[in-house]
């Protein structure tokens, strides 16, 4: 079943017995949830296809109003590892590098670090990720991609908070605190290191 091939957004033809379950549903029907960040929207004018995009540090996906319970689970698994999959194929420039760090810092830091560059590096196997204060420069090693978009903010917005605090102490954590995928691309890169024996994690919180 092909899939969209616009940036961020799959979608897939589901077999017709999702139109053996019907609903009472409302035109568009937001689902939310919290814990994955994935909220599922129903539409009666959705006969057969399903479909799924990034929007901010959410997943929306699109369903028919008349897709069971069962079937919008089993399709929200397969449109969350189709975007991965997707995301994983396509690797970002370093102009675009820069442009996510400058929306990162509006998100998260209040536009407070402002980094002078952002590139993409070769020379940097014992680390994800450093910066230069001083200069202003951050810089992400190559090995970060082809890896979701979430563990590549995760890093960018590591560095741009060194742009503020250059230690790993209290003040540096609560910055961080405010993305919602810490956790989840800490986890991720741990993998990856444990797998590969790849370059270390940044640093951890300090308890």
């Amino acid at each position: 079943m092909p899939a969209d091939s616009s940036p961020g957004l799959a979608r897939e033809t589901p077999a017709r017995s999702a139109g053996r379950h019907p609903r009472s549903a409302a035109a568009h029907q937001p689902r939310a949830s919290v814990k994955s960040a994935v909220e599922v929207r129903r539409s009666a004018r959705r006969s057969r296809t399903v479909s799924a995009y990034r929007e901010g540090d959410r997943t929306i996906v699109l369903i028919p109003a008349r897709m069971s319970e069962a079937e919008e689970q089993r399709w929200v698994g397969v449109m969350l590892d189709k975007l991965a999959a997707q995301e994983s194929r396509r690797v970002i420039g370093d102009s675009e590098l820069a442009e996510r760090a400058e929306r990162l810092s509006d998100q998260f830091l209040e536009g407070r670090a402002r980094p002078a560059s952002v590139r993409w590096v070769t020379n940097q196997n014992t680390r994800w990720g450093s910066c230069t204060p001083a200069e202003g420069s951050i810089r992400l090693s190559h090995r970060l991609q082809g890896m979701p978009e979430y563990v590549v903010d995760y890093v960018l917005l590591h560095e741009l908070a060194h742009l503020l605090v250059p230690g790993h102490g209290p003040r540096f954590w609560r910055l961080l605190d405010a993305y919602p995928r810490t956790e989840r691309a800490r986890g991720y890169l741990e993998g990856v290191v444990a797998a590969d024996r790849l370059p270390q994690l940044p640093a951890a919180r300090e308890e």
